[in-house]
C-alpha cells in the first residue's frame, strides 16, 4: 500500500504503488486523466504515433485514439490557440511544447488570451487549459534546448506555473493542475526525467529505481497546488529551490555540513509565501537557487519577498546561486550549471554574514 512521503500531501487514499521514473509518473498522471474524463485531449508535435520527443505519451494515441491523442503542426502559437477555444467550450486541452525553449511563438496567444480569457468574459469563460514543456539544462542541449522561462510567467497574471521535482509529486501535480479550471504551465526538468540528479556531473548516473519519491500510487492521486513543501528541515538556513535545483541543495548541505532548511517550492506562482516567512524567521538567513538567468530571474522575485516580510529576522544579506547572464553554453555546461560547489560557498557566505 502507498506510504505518504515525509512533506508530500497526497490526497485520494491509500493505493498501491510501484516505482516509477518522473517520465513514467507524467505518463502515467496522463493516462489517467484521459481514462476518467473524455473531455481531455492531448495534442502536440510529435505526441501520437512518435510519444513524443521524450516519450512522455508514448503509447497513449493507440490506447485512447487519434481524435484524443493527435500530432499538431509545428505552430506553436496555433497549438495554445486552439487549446483556448478547445477549452472555452468544455475539453481539457493539455498540449506539450517540445521544449520549453520554443514557447516564445505563443507568447501572444498565452499573454493576451489564454491568460486573460476568465477575467475578459466576467468569468463566461475559463481556460482549463495545461500547458507542458521539458526545460533546464544537464542533457548537452545547448542554447536552444536548455532554457529556463518559469520567470516569464510568472509575470503574467492569471498563469499558475508548476514544477515537480520527483515522480510522485509530478503525477499528482499534473492530475491537479489538468483539473484545474485555469491554465496552468507545467514546467517538466528533463534532467530529472530518469533519475534524480545532484549536480555532480563526473559521478555515476542515478535511478529514482530505489528512491523513496518514485514510489508512485496506481490510478487517480492529486498533489495540492500553490503549497510548497519542507524537504529537508534546518535551523541554519533556509534555502528556496524548485525543479533540479532542489536536489543540488540537498546535496550541498550534507557536504557543507550546514543544518539547511530546503524548500521545495513545487508551485513557482503563486508562491507559498507562509511557509517561506515562517522558515526564515527561524532560521535567519536564507538562500535561493535557480537554474535561470540571475538578472530578472524569479530569485530576484522570491529576494524581495522575503526581505519585505522577514527583513527584522535577516541575520546576514541574502544570496542569490543561478545561472549566468549569458546563453546556456554548449561546450561549458558545467561552468553554467549552478552546482553543489557554487552553494556550499553560498552557504558558507550566509553563515558568516558576508
Amino acid at each position: 500500500m502507498a506510504s505518504t512521503p515525509t512533506g508530500t500531501t497526497v490526497q485520494g487514499g491509500a493505493m498501491t504503488t510501484q516505482s516509477l521514473s518522473m517520465l513514467q509518473a507524467i505518463r502515467s498522471a496522463l493516462d489517467v486523466m484521459l481514462d476518467q474524463d473524455s473531455n481531455t485531449v492531448i495534442y502536440g508535435q510529435d505526441v501520437g504515433y512518435f510519444g513524443g520527443v521524450f516519450r512522455a505519451t508514448e503509447g497513449l494515441q493507440k490506447k485512447y485514439g487519434s481524435q484524443r491523442v493527435f500530432d499538431a503542426p509545428i505552430s506553436e502559437s496555433g497549438i495554445v490557440g486552439t487549446a483556448i477555444g478547445m477549452a472555452a467550450y468544455g475539453l481539457r486541452p493539455v498540449v506539450e511544447i517540445q521544449f520549453g525553449d520554443y514557447f516564445y511563438p505563443a507568447m501572444d496567444q498565452i499573454v493576451s488570451e489564454l491568460s486573460r480569457i476568465r477575467y475578459r468574459s466576467v468569468n463566461d469563460f475559463t481556460a482549463p487549459v495545461t500547458i507542458r514543456m521539458p526545460v533546464g539544462g544537464g542533457i548537452y542541449g545547448g542554447q536552444t534546448h536548455s532554457q529556463s522561462p518559469e520567470a516569464i510567467f510568472t509575470h503574467i497574471a492569471g498563469l499558475r506555473t508548476v514544477m515537480p521535482s520527483n515522480p510522485i509529486e509530478a503525477k499528482g501535480l499534473l492530475i491537479a493542475a489538468i483539473e484545474s479550471p485555469d491554465p496552468v504551465i507545467f514546467l517538466e526538468p528533463k534532467r530529472l526525467y530518469n533519475g534524480p540528479f545532484d549536480g555532480y556531473y563526473d559521478r555515476a548516473l542515478q535511478s529514482w529505481r530505489d528512491h523513496e519519491l518514485a514510489q508512485v500510487p496506481d490510478g487517480y492521486y492529486t498533489t495540492e497546488l500553490d503549497k510548497a513543501v519542507i524537504r529537508r528541515a534546518g535551523a541554519d538556513v533556509t534555502v528556496l529551490a524548485y525543479g533540479t535545483m532542489v536536489h543540488v541543495a540537498l546535496a550541498a548541505a550534507q557536504d557543507a555540513g550546514i543544518d539547511a532548511e530546503v524548500i521545495d517550492l513545487r508551485t513557482i506562482w503563486p508562491v507559498d509565501i507562509e511557509t517561506i516567512v515562517r522558515s526564515v524567521h527561524k532560521t535567519g538567513r536564507c538562500v535561493i537557487l535557480h537554474e535561470a538567468t540571475r538578472t530578472s530571474g524569479f530569485g530576484a522575485e522570491l529576494s524581495a519577498l522575503v526581505q519585505e516580510h522577514c527583513f527584522y529576522s535577516l541575520e546576514a544579506p541574502i544570496e542569490r546561486v543561478t545561472g549566468w547572464d549569458a546563453p546556456y553554453p554548449h561546450a561549458h555546461e558545467w561552468d553554467y550549471f549552478p552546482g553543489p560547489q557554487r552553494v556550499i560557498k553560498a552557504y558558507q557566505h550566509v553563515m558568516k554574514g558576508l
